[in-house]
């Protein structure tokens, strides 16, 4: 299944296939997701708060790669 990435991911938890969470989305860019692995308490404030930003630690996660798009991306078990 392929997901459609907007502006409203952007603070939302990232987590694998079993579950186990790789960080929150700091922006939505072009059907990408740019995820901080590590967010500050304040990142992640300012990310639910729509205040979208990247840094060089932040890995792209594509739409193909998505299984599922609710409260949370969840990533395909197959990557």
């Amino acid at each position: 299944m392929t997901a459609t990435l907007t502006d409203d991911e952007v603070g939302k938890t990232v987590v694998d296939a079993e579950q186990k969470e790789l960080g929150i989305v700091a922006k939505v860019d072009g059907g990408r997701a740019y995820v901080d692995p590590n967010p500050s308490v304040a990142e992640h404030v300012l990310a639910t708060v729509g205040w979208e930003g990247e840094d060089e630690e932040d890995y792209l996660v594509t739409e193909d790669m998505i299984a599922s798009v609710g409260d949370e991306i969840v990533l395909q078990g197959d990557l």
